[in-house]
Protein backbone atom coordinates (compact mmCIF):
# COMPACT_ATOMS: atom_id res chain seq x y z
CA UNK A 1 0.00 0.00 0.00
CA UNK A 2 1.49 3.44 -1.29
CA UNK A 3 -0.34 6.81 0.13
CA UNK A 4 -0.43 10.42 -1.44
CA UNK A 5 -1.03 13.93 0.40
CA UNK A 6 -2.72 15.57 -3.08
CA UNK A 7 -4.85 18.69 -3.75
CA UNK A 8 -8.68 18.13 -5.26
CA UNK A 9 -11.74 19.80 -5.75
CA UNK A 10 -14.45 18.54 -4.21
CA UNK A 11 -16.73 15.48 -5.97
CA UNK A 12 -19.31 17.87 -7.32
CA UNK A 13 -16.95 20.64 -8.30
CA UNK A 14 -17.75 21.35 -11.97
CA UNK A 15 -13.95 21.18 -12.64
CA UNK A 16 -13.85 17.85 -11.54
CA UNK A 17 -17.12 16.78 -13.03
CA UNK A 18 -15.44 17.59 -16.42
CA UNK A 19 -12.06 16.70 -15.65
CA UNK A 20 -13.17 12.54 -14.75
CA UNK A 21 -15.40 12.46 -17.82
CA UNK A 22 -12.23 13.23 -19.70
CA UNK A 23 -9.97 10.70 -18.10
CA UNK A 24 -13.21 8.21 -17.59
CA UNK A 25 -12.64 7.33 -14.12
CA UNK A 26 -13.42 9.34 -10.55
CA UNK A 27 -10.95 8.63 -7.99
CA UNK A 28 -13.36 9.36 -5.33
CA UNK A 29 -15.26 6.11 -6.05
CA UNK A 30 -13.13 4.37 -8.81
CA UNK A 31 -16.59 4.62 -11.02
CA UNK A 32 -15.28 4.42 -14.58
CA UNK A 33 -16.54 6.18 -17.91
CA UNK A 34 -17.05 5.85 -21.04
CA UNK A 35 -14.04 7.19 -23.53
CA UNK A 36 -15.00 10.48 -25.00
CA UNK A 37 -14.09 11.71 -28.07
CA UNK A 38 -12.54 15.35 -28.63
CA UNK A 39 -11.80 17.56 -30.90
CA UNK A 40 -10.23 15.68 -33.74
CA UNK A 41 -9.24 12.33 -31.84
CA UNK A 42 -11.54 9.65 -31.17
CA UNK A 43 -12.46 7.93 -27.99
CA UNK A 44 -10.10 5.71 -28.30
CA UNK A 45 -7.23 8.09 -29.03
CA UNK A 46 -8.42 10.04 -26.29
CA UNK A 47 -8.14 6.98 -23.78
CA UNK A 48 -4.56 6.07 -25.09
CA UNK A 49 -3.73 9.65 -23.91
CA UNK A 50 -5.03 9.88 -20.81
CA UNK A 51 -4.52 6.25 -19.41
CA UNK A 52 -1.11 7.15 -17.49
CA UNK A 53 -3.19 10.30 -15.72
CA UNK A 54 -6.29 8.08 -15.64
CA UNK A 55 -4.39 5.61 -12.85
CA UNK A 56 -4.10 8.34 -10.94
CA UNK A 57 -6.90 10.50 -10.99
CA UNK A 58 -7.62 13.95 -11.18
CA UNK A 59 -4.91 15.94 -8.68
CA UNK A 60 -2.42 17.91 -8.10
CA UNK A 61 0.55 16.68 -5.93
CA UNK A 62 1.32 17.98 -2.75
CA UNK A 63 2.86 14.64 -1.08
CA UNK A 64 4.16 11.97 -4.19
CA UNK A 65 3.21 8.50 -3.54
CA UNK A 66 5.07 6.60 -0.21
CA UNK A 67 4.68 4.01 1.80
CA UNK A 68 4.31 4.30 5.36
CA UNK A 69 7.07 4.30 7.33
CA UNK A 70 7.70 1.76 10.26
CA UNK A 71 5.80 2.27 13.23
CA UNK A 72 3.37 4.53 11.08
CA UNK A 73 -0.19 3.27 10.76
CA UNK A 74 -3.16 4.70 8.14
CA UNK A 75 -5.44 5.78 10.91
CA UNK A 76 -2.67 8.00 12.32
CA UNK A 77 -1.46 9.70 9.03
CA UNK A 78 -5.70 10.18 8.80
CA UNK A 79 -5.69 11.74 12.04
CA UNK A 80 -2.40 13.92 11.18
CA UNK A 81 -4.15 15.30 8.13
CA UNK A 82 -7.17 15.87 9.46
CA UNK A 83 -5.32 18.23 11.99
CA UNK A 84 -2.72 20.00 9.63
CA UNK A 85 -5.94 20.71 7.54
CA UNK A 86 -8.23 21.78 9.83
CA UNK A 87 -5.43 24.74 11.39
CA UNK A 88 -4.55 26.25 7.46
CA UNK A 89 -6.95 28.46 5.54
CA UNK A 90 -8.64 28.09 2.43
CA UNK A 91 -7.99 30.37 -0.36
CA UNK A 92 -8.29 30.89 -4.08
CA UNK A 93 -6.32 30.58 -7.24
CA UNK A 94 -7.78 33.23 -9.19
CA UNK A 95 -7.26 31.47 -13.02
CA UNK A 96 -5.83 28.48 -14.16
CA UNK A 97 -4.81 27.73 -17.37
CA UNK A 98 -3.50 24.86 -19.51
CA UNK A 99 0.26 24.34 -20.34
CA UNK A 100 2.17 21.82 -21.60
CA UNK A 101 5.32 20.02 -19.50
CA UNK A 102 7.53 18.20 -20.30
CA UNK A 103 5.41 17.20 -23.13
CA UNK A 104 2.32 16.06 -21.18
CA UNK A 105 -0.69 18.48 -21.17
CA UNK A 106 -1.98 20.09 -17.48
CA UNK A 107 -3.46 22.68 -15.74
CA UNK A 108 -1.43 24.95 -13.77
CA UNK A 109 -1.63 28.38 -12.42
CA UNK A 110 -2.02 31.41 -14.74
CA UNK A 111 0.36 33.48 -12.53
CA UNK A 112 2.94 32.45 -9.76
CA UNK A 113 0.56 31.43 -6.56
CA UNK A 114 3.13 31.81 -3.59
CA UNK A 115 -0.01 30.25 -1.26
CA UNK A 116 -0.11 26.79 -2.73
CA UNK A 117 3.91 26.70 -2.80
CA UNK A 118 3.93 27.56 1.01
CA UNK A 119 0.78 24.44 1.27
CA UNK A 120 2.75 22.28 -0.72
CA UNK A 121 6.45 23.02 1.21
CA UNK A 122 4.56 22.39 4.45
CA UNK A 123 2.68 19.25 3.43
CA UNK A 124 6.28 17.99 1.94
CA UNK A 125 7.89 18.84 5.25
CA UNK A 126 5.13 17.58 7.67
CA UNK A 127 4.26 14.54 7.02
CA UNK A 128 8.21 13.39 6.10
CA UNK A 129 7.77 11.75 9.63
CA UNK A 130 5.00 9.37 7.53
CA UNK A 131 7.07 8.10 4.75
CA UNK A 132 9.46 5.42 5.24
CA UNK A 133 12.51 5.26 2.65
CA UNK A 134 12.65 4.63 -1.12
CA UNK A 135 13.47 1.10 -2.18
CA UNK A 136 16.36 0.92 -4.32
CA UNK A 137 13.95 0.57 -6.98
CA UNK A 138 11.54 3.57 -5.93
CA UNK A 139 14.52 5.52 -7.15
CA UNK A 140 15.74 4.07 -10.11
CA UNK A 141 12.09 4.83 -11.63
CA UNK A 142 12.61 8.34 -10.85
CA UNK A 143 15.50 7.61 -13.65
CA UNK A 144 18.40 9.77 -11.54
CA UNK A 145 20.26 9.83 -14.30
CA UNK A 146 17.97 12.25 -15.95
CA UNK A 147 17.69 14.74 -12.47
CA UNK A 148 19.77 17.70 -11.58
CA UNK A 149 22.14 17.96 -8.55
CA UNK A 150 19.08 19.61 -7.09
CA UNK A 151 16.38 17.50 -7.73
CA UNK A 152 18.51 14.20 -7.01
CA UNK A 153 18.68 15.98 -3.52
CA UNK A 154 15.52 16.39 -2.77
CA UNK A 155 14.79 12.51 -3.88
CA UNK A 156 17.23 10.73 -1.49
CA UNK A 157 16.05 13.48 1.09
CA UNK A 158 12.34 14.11 0.60
CA UNK A 159 11.78 10.73 -1.60
CA UNK A 160 10.54 13.27 -4.71
CA UNK A 161 12.76 15.20 -6.98
CA UNK A 162 9.82 18.13 -7.47
CA UNK A 163 9.62 19.71 -4.32
CA UNK A 164 10.60 23.26 -3.03
CA UNK A 165 12.50 25.56 -5.37
CA UNK A 166 11.47 22.04 -8.03
CA UNK A 167 7.55 22.52 -6.92
CA UNK A 168 5.17 23.28 -9.94
CA UNK A 169 1.63 22.56 -9.49
CA UNK A 170 -0.30 21.16 -12.27
CA UNK A 171 -2.80 18.99 -12.91
CA UNK A 172 -2.25 16.50 -15.21
CA UNK A 173 -4.57 15.13 -17.82
CA UNK A 174 -2.32 13.66 -20.12
CA UNK A 175 0.44 11.44 -20.66
CA UNK A 176 3.66 12.32 -22.94
CA UNK A 177 1.99 13.78 -26.10
CA UNK A 178 4.13 13.94 -29.42
CA UNK A 179 5.20 17.76 -30.90
CA UNK A 180 3.22 16.63 -33.66
CA UNK A 181 0.06 16.33 -32.06
CA UNK A 182 0.36 19.09 -29.91
CA UNK A 183 -1.34 21.72 -31.31
CA UNK A 184 -4.51 19.33 -31.66
CA UNK A 185 -4.69 18.09 -27.97
CA UNK A 186 -4.42 21.70 -26.67
CA UNK A 187 -7.25 22.79 -28.87
CA UNK A 188 -9.14 19.53 -27.88
CA UNK A 189 -8.49 20.17 -24.44
CA UNK A 190 -9.78 23.82 -24.73
CA UNK A 191 -13.03 22.78 -26.34
CA UNK A 192 -13.50 19.98 -23.98
CA UNK A 193 -12.68 22.40 -20.44
CA UNK A 194 -13.84 25.22 -22.36
CA UNK A 195 -15.05 28.26 -19.40
CA UNK A 196 -13.72 26.35 -16.58
CA UNK A 197 -10.58 27.40 -17.84
CA UNK A 198 -11.33 30.76 -16.84
CA UNK A 199 -12.64 30.11 -13.20
CA UNK A 200 -10.75 30.52 -10.10
CA UNK A 201 -9.56 27.50 -8.52
CA UNK A 202 -11.07 27.09 -4.60
CA UNK A 203 -8.44 25.32 -2.52
CA UNK A 204 -10.56 24.54 0.69
CA UNK A 205 -9.50 20.55 0.56
CA UNK A 206 -6.38 18.18 1.07
CA UNK A 207 -7.05 14.12 0.00
CA UNK A 208 -5.35 11.26 1.23
CA UNK A 209 -5.14 9.25 -1.76
CA UNK A 210 -3.89 5.41 -1.89
CA UNK A 211 -2.53 2.61 -4.22
CA UNK A 212 -3.80 -0.85 -2.94
CA UNK A 213 -1.26 -2.77 -5.11
CA UNK A 214 1.87 -1.32 -7.50
CA UNK A 215 0.54 -0.29 -10.08
CA UNK A 216 -3.17 -0.40 -8.92
CA UNK A 217 -5.20 2.87 -9.79
CA UNK A 218 -5.17 5.04 -6.60
CA UNK A 219 -8.05 6.53 -4.86
CA UNK A 220 -9.63 8.73 -2.37
CA UNK A 221 -9.42 7.15 1.10
CA UNK A 222 -10.33 10.12 2.97
CA UNK A 223 -10.53 14.14 1.77
CA UNK A 224 -9.77 16.79 5.06
CA UNK A 225 -11.35 20.64 4.55
CA UNK A 226 -9.03 23.05 4.71
CA UNK A 227 -9.73 25.37 7.72
CA UNK A 228 -11.87 22.66 9.27
CA UNK A 229 -14.83 20.34 9.87
CA UNK A 230 -14.94 16.18 9.77
CA UNK A 231 -13.12 14.03 7.26
CA UNK A 232 -14.85 12.32 4.88
CA UNK A 233 -13.85 8.79 3.77
CA UNK A 234 -14.28 7.09 0.64
CA UNK A 235 -12.79 3.72 1.58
Amino acid sequence: MRYAIYFTPDKDDPLSRVAERWLGRSAFGGQMAAPIAAGSFSAAEIAFHTAAARRYGFHATLKAPFQLAEGKSEAELIAALSKFASERKPFSVERIKLARLDGFFALVPAAPAPELDELAADVVTEFEPFRAPLTPEEVERRNPDSLTPTQLKNLYKWGYPHVFDEFRFHMTLTGRVPAAEAARMEAAIGDFFGPLLLEPLEVSRLALFAEPDTGAPFHIKSLHAIGGERERKFA
